[in-house]
């Protein structure tokens, strides 16, 4: 074969050899970046491969100082302690500094004659001893350098400078990639650590351990009455807005008293009809009335020896005022159809969001039965004067949300500052059910800024007195919905409209009231798509729909879907 035909073989060869290198090179940098966890090792390795594949030597990654600000050599392959140590330069300093500076690529083929190459890191005597060229490129990240690449490579190398430059860009890109997870976690990890550290020093106050969450003089000053008053036997009356924790705090006092190990009954006054309120309370003989087909016990009865916990008793109904006012005179009590009375050893702990004295003047409340409650009063602060414990009770909700619905959420820079200055009409209750909305409409697993105010924007826009009374649920209970909308004994059924109110703009987390409406087989598509177009997240589809997951569970239900 001709001379020139064996240089051009051989030419071809060396394309094709380079080629599969680079190819391999960049098959092992996208798996260490998807299964490397340890950046420097995955740095590292990177550097070495472009070394040994390419000739492409001496790699190094600098980094600026984040407290004197001048780039430093962090990552290196080939380098010694001594020759990292030395690599620092300012901004604009020789070339690694001017390519930071300006975000351009440098390209010196002969570091001899480059008066702004200052070989601080290496020395020239180091190098071998023929022309060395030395390539820098901006690491970029959102279009900001964040860092410098710089390799040496001998100039007299059959691979042409603009192969190596191409593959240097991707490594650069791909460098800053690296960088930019292990900064993430870092900052999602440091976050975590915060927030795991202050709810455990949380769980060392006095009432963490009873689900009662809070540093505030307020609340201190309440648990420190509780356990002065827990192991004594007189009757507690319990105040505050709804949404505060009164029920909660009845708990605690049970738990921490002599009575902790007999039952804790606890019976909402508001949530129960009047004309079965008096069976459920004093229980009933058989025959006693119309369906009584055998006796049953009252809660009175079934709460001997422990605490009998009456939520809403500004509710209860005249008529039964006096009977209570007999038991707690008496300690005893008489089954509907009953003619013998039945002692019974009960603690009472009441609870009201009412201003009973304004009741009692107003002839809707026994004085008699007032006095006897009011031996004790416990006065919950509402959430608005405690604000230095909505910190500590935002990161506890989005903790349990996190783990419940299976996400990692954080919240973003300036999100716990709104939630600070937000009224919370509902107290707790309504900033447990922001913080489970946010993290369900959470967009890769942070919540901002703007989704927050979004929330917070339409929570402002319902009337306190929607959150004020909802008596079948608990104070803060798990299952609490979204929207407080729902009244005791109303079907969830009945809250569908294909119309929305005509200030909704259909914007993510933004509750929607829904005139009242009985389920209609004609909603069965309009569910169904709902569904669909949320991945069959039945959570995102209720509250896409204006409903509570509650609601939509049962006309999904009621339609055979």
């Amino acid at each position: 074969m001709p001379t020139g035909m064996n240089d051009i073989a051989h030419e071809d060869r060396t394309d094709h050899d380079g080629r599969e290198q680079e190819i391999t090179l960049l098959l092992e940098v996208a798996r260490l970046m998807g299964r490397s966890r340890d950046p420097d090792a995955a740095i590292y390795r990177i550097l070495g491969m472009m070394s040994q594949l390419l000739g492409l030597n001496r790699g190094r990654v600098l980094l600026p100082d984040p407290d004197s600000g001048h780039l430093k050599i962090r990552h290196a392959y080939g380098l010694t302690d001594a020759e990292r140590e030395r690599g620092s330069y300012s901004l604009g300093e020789g070339v690694t500094g001017r390519v930071m500076k300006t975000g351009q690529i440098a390209l010196i083929q002969d570091i001899d004659n480059e008066p702004e190459y200052l070989a601080r890191a290496v020395d020239r005597a180091t190098l071998p001893q023929e022309t060395v060229a030395y390539i820098a490129l901006p690491i970029v990240q959102d279009e900001t350098s964040i860092g410098v690449l710089g390799v040496h490579r001998l100039r007299r190398r059959s691979r042409q400078f603009q192969d190596d430059l191409n593959v240097l860009r991707v490594i650069a890109a791909m460098i800053g990639q690296v960088l930019r997870i292990n900064q993430l976690i870092a900052e999602r990890t440091a976050e975590l650590v915060s927030e795991n550290r202050y709810l455990k020093s949380a769980l060392d106050t006095q009432g963490a351990k009873y689900g009662i969450l809070g540093e505030s003089p307020a609340l201190r000053a309440v648990l420190k009455q509780v356990h002065r008053i827990a192991d004594t036997q007189a009757t507690v009356l319990i105040t505050g807005d709804s949404g505060t924790g009164k029920e909660k705090i009845a708990r605690m006092i049970h738990r921490i008293s002599q009575r902790s190990a007999r039952p804790f009954i606890s019976l909402n006054c508001a949530a129960i009809p009047a004309d079965l309120l008096e069976s459920e309370l004093f229980g009933h003989e058989k025959g006693a009335f119309t369906g009584a087909n055998s006796a049953k016990s009252g809660k009175i009865a079934l709460a001997d020896g422990g605490t009998l916990f009456l939520d809403e008793i500004g509710d209860m109904p005249e008529a039964l005022q006096s009977k209570i006012l007999r038991v707690l005179q008496e300690r005893v009590v008489q089954p509907i159809g009953g003619s013998r009375d039945i002692p019974v050893d009960v603690r009472v702990v009441a609870a009201t969001h009412k201003d009973l004295q304004q009741a009692v003047n107003a002839g809707e409340f026994r004085l008699d039965l007032f006095y006897r409650l009011n031996v004790i009063p416990l006065h919950m602060p509402a959430l608005r004067d405690r604000a230095s414990d909505i910190r500590l009770l935002a990161r506890h909700f989005l903790d349990r949300y996190s783990h419940l619905h299976g996400w990692n959420v954080v919240l973003d820079e300036g999100v716990m500052e709104r939630l600070e200055t937000f009224d919370w009409p509902g107290n707790i209750r309504q900033l447990e059910n922001v913080l489970e909305r946010a993290v369900l409409l959470s967009s890769e697993g942070r919540v901002g800024t703007s989704l927050i105010d979004e929330i917070l924007h339409e929570e402002s826009r319902i009337s306190p007195g929607m959150h004020a009374s909802r008596p079948t649920e608990p104070e803060t209970g798990a299952s609490a919905a979204p929207f407080g909308n729902e009244s005791a004994g109303q079907y969830p059924d009945e809250r569908l409209s294909t119309d929305p109110p005509a200030h909704h703009n259909g914007a993510p987390g933004t509750a929607i009231v829904r005139p009242y409406r009985r389920v209609q087989a004609s909603e069965a598509d309009e569910l169904r798509e709902a569904v669909e177009r949320c991945g069959g997240n039945k959570t995102r589809a209720a509250m896409a729909l204006g409903l509570t997951p509650r609601q939509l569970r049962y006309r999904l239900k009621k339609l055979g879907l």
